[in-house]
């Protein structure tokens, strides 16, 4: 099984946006939100067989059925859910869906309700589109994360507010919403006319057995109130072909999204839906595999930390992302006190919490290994 991940790839000479910011410095990657593992053979083969052929012309993707029949099957297979193929809507990512989402339901100076610490794009996205963010903060309870719903219930009585922009499971701390958790969102987004857009993209990458993910648009009290955006990008390391898409059921929400993004937002590339139909169906193995592997770094990623002073971290039960608390080390930029150690994580501060940062162990263990390693060092 541990061959499968412990032998990646070099990225030397591929202008990964994740190495390149340390190119030329002693300084070990641990930020961006993509693994270090090789995709799936399936995927490799099938990416290679489409190139083979030699023609990369022009693909609508509402007519690509296989790619289609894929995302309905992985769906119904692993949460439960059994979506209408019309509900389905590519994109090439889920940053231009949600700002797209921005434009489909708010108008200028509406308020966005969003979870924090949260995904840096996601923060950035209500000032992009002329709205105002309102931050809902995330809250410790028994040694698990969740959100605030008090200060969520307040904020979504404003008639400014009109869009909720969740992350599920969250970025960067790895909660995972239950089902209780869930309805509460869908009755106060009802009650309130606010609609949920939800980023689930890591929602495959559920570590423990006793979790599991709960689609947003699956749940009865937000069907017809909610955009679920997913991607096959981060789960199988496919992030760089742009494939992502949304699953939004109810047909007038659907129309404006799609009429939010005509003309701007691209078509999902050929290749980027290749790859999505063969993650989603010739690939469940090697995602167990995967799982497994990422459970045993984060274990070790939790002993080791909680061994440095001034650090401490909670065994987050989904992502491939540890948040870690440096607020005990007493120093002025914990983002400069990692890099002095040869550590590149990514900077709690564009997270909205400058005391902490984000490890991304979505690597070989000899390398997280190596990481660990140097932030023990004094």
């Amino acid at each position: 099984m541990s061959k499968l991940f412990d032998e990646t790839p070099s990225r030397e000479g591929t202008y990964s946006f994740k190495w390149q910011k340390y190119q030329g410095k002693d300084i070990l990657p641990a930020w961006v939100a993509d693994t270090e593992f090789r995709c799936a053979q399936p995927i490799l083969d099938a990416i290679q067989q489409r190139v083979t052929h030699g023609n990369l012309g022009y693909v609508l993707p509402s007519q690509c059925l296989p790619a289609i029949d894929a995302v309905c099957r992985w769906l119904k297979e692993k949460h439960d859910w059994e979506i209408n193929a019309d509900w389905l809507v590519w994109t090439p990512g889920v940053v231009p869906a949600f700002n797209a989402v921005c434009k489909a339901y708010c108008k200028p100076g509406d308020k966005v309700l969003i979870q924090t610490p949260n995904y840096p794009p996601l923060l950035a996205a209500p000032k992009l589109n002329g709205l105002e963010r309102v931050d809902i903060a995330t809250v410790e309870q028994d040694g698990r994360f969740t959100l605030d719903f008090e200060q969520l219930e307040r904020e979504a009585s404003d008639p400014a507010c009109t869009l909720m922009i969740l992350c599920n499971p969250m970025n960067p701390v790895g909660s995972v919403l239950n089902a209780d958790e869930l309805s509460k969102i869908g009755d106060i987004c009802k009650q309130h006319n606010v609609v949920l857009c939800s980023d689930e993209i890591h929602c495959d990458l559920i570590l423990e057995s006793q979790h599991k993910h709960l689609p947003a648009g699956r749940d009865a009290s937000l069907s017809h109130n909610s955009v679920t955006l997913m991607a096959a990008s981060k789960t199988f390391n496919i992030a760089g072909l742009g494939a992502s898409f949304a699953i939004i059921p109810d047909s007038r929400l659907r129309q404006s999204f799609n009429q939010a993004a005509a003309g701007i937002v691209p078509w999902v590339n050929q290749l980027g839906l290749v790859a999505t139909e063969a993650a989603f169906t010739q690939c469940d193995d090697w995602h167990q595999q995967q799982l497994a592997y990422l459970k045993e770094n984060r274990d070790l990623l939790v002993e080791r930390i909680n061994n440095i002073d001034g650090l401490s971290v909670t065994a987050a039960p989904a992502t491939f992302l540890a948040w870690v608390d440096a607020s005990k080390l007493n120093v002025d930029d914990v983002q400069k006190w990692a890099e002095e150690r040869g550590v590149g994580p990514s900077p709690g501060k564009d997270f909205g919490a400058p005391d902490h940062f984000r490890i991304n162990f979505g690597c070989s263990r000899q390398f997280l290994t190596a990481i660990l390693d140097r932030l023990s060092s004094k």
